[in-house]
Protein backbone atom coordinates (compact mmCIF):
# COMPACT_ATOMS: atom_id res chain seq x y z
CA UNK A 1 0.00 0.00 0.00
CA UNK A 2 1.32 3.46 -0.93
CA UNK A 3 1.99 5.85 1.95
CA UNK A 4 -0.43 8.71 2.50
CA UNK A 5 0.97 12.08 1.41
CA UNK A 6 1.71 14.35 4.32
CA UNK A 7 -0.73 17.21 4.63
CA UNK A 8 1.86 20.00 4.66
CA UNK A 9 3.71 18.54 1.67
CA UNK A 10 0.50 18.40 -0.39
CA UNK A 11 -0.52 21.92 0.61
CA UNK A 12 2.88 23.41 -0.17
CA UNK A 13 3.13 21.55 -3.47
CA UNK A 14 -0.15 23.18 -4.48
CA UNK A 15 1.17 26.60 -3.41
CA UNK A 16 -1.50 27.40 -0.82
CA UNK A 17 -1.27 28.94 2.62
CA UNK A 18 -2.98 27.02 5.41
CA UNK A 19 -5.94 29.40 5.23
CA UNK A 20 -6.28 29.09 1.44
CA UNK A 21 -6.00 25.30 1.50
CA UNK A 22 -8.50 24.97 4.35
CA UNK A 23 -11.03 27.23 2.64
CA UNK A 24 -10.60 25.68 -0.80
CA UNK A 25 -10.99 22.10 0.41
CA UNK A 26 -13.49 22.78 3.22
CA UNK A 27 -11.29 21.85 6.17
CA UNK A 28 -11.33 23.79 9.43
CA UNK A 29 -8.20 25.92 9.89
CA UNK A 30 -7.51 24.56 13.37
CA UNK A 31 -7.86 20.97 12.21
CA UNK A 32 -5.45 21.51 9.32
CA UNK A 33 -2.96 23.24 11.63
CA UNK A 34 -3.17 20.37 14.15
CA UNK A 35 -2.55 17.80 11.39
CA UNK A 36 0.42 19.73 10.02
CA UNK A 37 1.97 20.21 13.44
CA UNK A 38 1.51 16.54 14.30
CA UNK A 39 -0.77 17.14 17.27
CA UNK A 40 -3.44 14.94 15.70
CA UNK A 41 -3.27 12.41 12.89
CA UNK A 42 -5.92 12.57 10.15
CA UNK A 43 -8.41 9.71 10.32
CA UNK A 44 -8.75 7.27 7.40
CA UNK A 45 -11.40 9.25 5.50
CA UNK A 46 -9.28 12.41 5.78
CA UNK A 47 -6.19 10.51 4.60
CA UNK A 48 -8.13 9.25 1.60
CA UNK A 49 -9.32 12.79 0.89
CA UNK A 50 -5.72 14.04 0.90
CA UNK A 51 -4.70 11.29 -1.50
CA UNK A 52 -7.39 12.44 -3.93
CA UNK A 53 -6.38 16.10 -3.52
CA UNK A 54 -2.73 15.15 -4.17
CA UNK A 55 -3.66 13.36 -7.39
CA UNK A 56 -6.17 15.86 -8.83
CA UNK A 57 -6.81 18.98 -6.77
CA UNK A 58 -8.59 20.70 -9.67
CA UNK A 59 -11.20 17.93 -9.93
CA UNK A 60 -11.78 18.09 -6.17
CA UNK A 61 -12.29 21.86 -6.39
CA UNK A 62 -14.76 21.43 -9.26
CA UNK A 63 -16.81 18.92 -7.31
CA UNK A 64 -16.81 21.10 -4.18
CA UNK A 65 -18.00 24.04 -6.27
CA UNK A 66 -20.86 21.96 -7.65
CA UNK A 67 -19.40 21.29 -11.07
CA UNK A 68 -18.58 17.99 -12.79
CA UNK A 69 -15.38 16.20 -11.82
CA UNK A 70 -14.61 15.29 -15.39
CA UNK A 71 -14.55 17.56 -18.40
CA UNK A 72 -15.23 16.29 -21.87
Amino acid sequence: MKPTPRVKVVRRALGFTQEEFAARFMIQNGTLRDWEQGRVQPDWPARSYFKVIAVDAVAVQRVLEGGPALVG
